[in-house]
């Protein structure tokens, strides 16, 4: 009979890493459809090609996760956070997503998120000291139609 031991890594190869993720994806595709995960990523640049602004996230089992959100404070309040979610929202719908979740922070961007219908359905207390983290969720994702209105 084999033994095993459990060891604590705090710098974990890739190898390792990658073998880990790709032995629970295998299990997750024998419970769940495939998870035809795919990266998803907008950008703002400025005339030189320099980064003013960005969305990362990825489409997987027909939702849009948001992971990251940043737009320049120069360009804050000038519409392009409202534009690279609704750019990676059309995206997600043409990609056959229905709904969209992220998490974000008091002191980020919880109003911005809301005024564009997401809404709250879990909270972290204390995450970190003293704030709270929200996970946020919207859903009906939908194509425009032939005129643009969605």
């Amino acid at each position: 009979m084999a033994s095993y031991t459990i060891s604590m890594d705090d710098q974990p190869s890739e190898a390792d890493i990658h073998l880990l993720i790709r032995n629970l994806v295998s299990y997750n595709d024998t419970q769940a459809e495939k998870e035809n995960w795919q990266r998803l990523a907008i950008f703002i640049r400025d005339d030189q090609g320099e980064m003013s602004g960005g969305l990362y996230g990825y489409t997987h089992w027909g939702w849009l996760f948001i992971s990251h959100l940043w737009v320049a404070q120069a360009l804050r309040g000038q519409g392009y956070g409202t534009e690279l979610v609704a750019r990676a929202e059309h995206e997600a719908a043409r990609r056959g997503c229905r709904q969209a979740y992220l998490d974000t922070y008091d002191f980020q961007a919880l109003g911005f998120y809301q005024k564009r219908g997401y809404e709250v359905f879990g909270l972290l207390e204390g995450f970190p000291t003293g704030h709270r983290r929200y996970f946020l969720q919207k859903r009906g994702l939908r194509l425009p139609d032939a005129q643009g209105a969605i």
